[in-house]
């Protein structure tokens, strides 16, 4: 096992690596926020198991930030990734408090999860392809903008460059004409 790290620098939420993830697994991201899970939960206080998805070997599926699980696995859940287990140590103040625990967990108990990471997912309705693909189309018209943009500006330079060539123009016309005037005056 690894050293504890302090997750929410006050204590509140401690990580202990128990296994690491292979390199180059996934985590948690915007695109990728159903998590599922398997764990363990107990008492701090006596070591008594309290939740499992063990027994029955099931996954438990949540979406990260939603507010639907505890906030100390909403922080410990986002250092995660895939295949790496971890045990959490979470203080009252990140789990149930002083009140509206579970029946099974006594009010202001700290609780210890062994979780493992098993996979991340996107949003049901869309898929990694199609939020990358979305991704890829808001770039691609990120860049039809730029580009308009681009070119409305070179047309704006170049109707000011043939106004001032016209006006140039019509300058040297005037120019000539006044040149023009001078010394034709009748003799005398």
């Amino acid at each position: 096992m690894s050293d504890a790290i302090d997750l929410s620098s006050d204590g509140g939420v401690i990580k202990t690596i128990v296994r690491r993830a292979k390199p180059g697994a996934i985590a948690a991201t915007d695109n990728l926020p159903l998590l599922d899970v398997h764990y363990e939960g107990t008492l701090a206080e006596t070591g008594e198991v309290f939740d499992t998805t063990h027994e029955d070997n099931t996954v438990f599926t949540f979406e990260l930030g939603k507010g639907n699980v505890i906030v100390g696995w909403d922080i410990a859940l986002r250092t995660m990734k895939v295949g790496e287990v971890a045990k959490f140590t979470i203080k009252p103040e990140y789990a149930y408090g002083s009140a509206g625990s579970p029946p099974d967990i006594p009010p202001g108990a700290t609780l210890i999860f062994e979780i493992e990471l098993v996979a991340c997912r996107p949003r049901k309705g869309s898929t990694v392809n199609s939020v990358s693909d979305e991704k890829a189309r808001l770039d691609e018209l990120k860049k039809q903008r730029e580009m308009a943009a681009s070119k409305k500006e070179e047309e704006k330079k170049k109707r000011e460059e043939a106004k001032a060539a016209a006006a140039a123009r019509i300058q040297a016309k005037l120019e000539s004409k006044k040149g023009q005037g001078k010394g034709k005056g009748k003799a005398k």
